[in-house]
């Protein structure tokens, strides 16, 4: 059996980064504070910061994991905010008890008359005090902030993650749906004409292939070059010519300026469904207008077809096309488009407005 070895980095572990962070937080408080205020220097200096970092480090921790996870994360407020307060008067009396008992004894010689007159405060006096309390608890809860804060930029990033693989995921499967439905109806066209022998038989395997090249190779980013995939249409459009010859009428316009980005394969669904149910149930001459239009970095697609007699409310059911597209204007677009889709009486219209990337 083989094993793989993942070589350990100790600095991308969470201990180290905490031990960083902290080391910070200390280091922070030692070089922000002006030693010539401690008499005995940096050692004393030392000890008035340790006295802080205590306290900072059971605020963060308690907080970070039980706190938070167990009430805040679970919306019982009124209970966060309750055992928050109750943690930062320990947190006070831990702090008051480690400078009482520990601190003052060691450097009390070096006191002024102000501080000396403090030291005479019982326990419960200082426990009483507010103005003191306040300014204690707000740097016992700094620390914890920026560590609440740190979490909550990592989780978001996660999450940004997680939903651009879900995207990505989303679209793979949908083109999966879009292109085998595309092929059948072009391998449809090509078999009708083999069945004749028709001359026109090289030209559409030629059709064929460059839209098989296409789609196979070249439209699976994202977003793909407008230019591109009018040429696809135009690809598509000649195939479908051949198929049904004088019995369609087919208009198509254009007038894009400059080349733009968009989704692969968004107006060609349309176009498919536009043969489908509005041609090839159609006995007599049916009419196709497609217009693409670039106005102000837009794109404004726009699809008009003649709609068959026999036409019922069966075949909408089974526009596979027409819903894999929809999901993917939201996907990729947001609130960036606007579709609409007029289904009349003798005509099937749909104008689908882009922002171009």
């Amino acid at each position: 059996m083989t094993r793989f070895k993942t070589k350990y980095y100790p600095y991308k572990s969470t201990l180290f980064k905490h031990l960083l962070f902290w080391l910070c937080v200390f280091l922070y408080f030692m070089f922000s504070s002006n030693v010539s205020n401690f008499e005995a220097g940096y050692i004393q200096l030392f000890h008035s910061t340790r006295n802080i970092i205590i306290p900072q480090i059971i605020t963060a921790y308690v907080c970070l994991f039980v706190l938070v996870p167990k009430f805040l994360n679970t919306k019982k407020i009124v209970l966060f905010i309750f055992y928050l307060v109750i943690l930062l008067i320990a947190m006070f009396a831990l702090y008051t008890t480690l400078h009482m008992y520990i601190y003052e004894p060691k450097y009390i010689q070096f006191y002024n008359e102000i501080a000396i007159k403090y030291t005479k405060a019982s326990y419960w006096e200082r426990l009483s005090n507010p103005s003191v309390f306040l300014s204690k608890t707000i740097k016992f809860l700094t620390p914890t902030a920026l560590l609440l804060m740190t979490r909550f930029y990592k989780n978001q990033q996660k999450y940004l993650q997680l939903n651009e693989q879900k995207k990505t995921a989303e679209l793979t499967a949908l083109k999966h749906q879009l292109n085998p439905h595309f092929l059948f109806n072009t391998l449809n066209n090509l078999y009708a004409l083999a069945i004749k022998k028709s001359n026109q038989t090289p030209e559409v395997i030629e059709k064929l292939s460059d839209i098989l090249d296409y789609m196979l190779y070249r439209c699976n980013d994202t977003f793909v070059s407008l230019q591109k995939e009018i040429e696809l249409i135009e690809n598509y459009l000649s195939l479908e010519k051949v198929r049904y010859g004088k019995r369609v009428q087919i208009s198509f316009k254009k007038d894009i300026n400059y080349d733009v980005k968009i989704a692969p394969l968004l107006f060609l669904t349309f176009i498919e469904n536009a043969f489908k149910h509005g041609v090839s149930e159609e006995l007599k001459e049916a009419f196709i207008t497609i217009k693409i239009n670039l106005v102000e970095n837009q794109v404004v697609f726009h699809i008009k077809n003649s709609k068959s007699k026999t036409f019922s409310e069966k075949n909408k059911e089974h526009c596979i096309g027409l819903s894999n597209v929809k999901k993917q204007l939201k996907l990729l677009y947001a609130d960036n488009y606007s579709l609409d889709i007029y289904d009349e009486k003798e005509s099937f219209t749909v104008t689908l407005k882009i922002l171009a990337k």
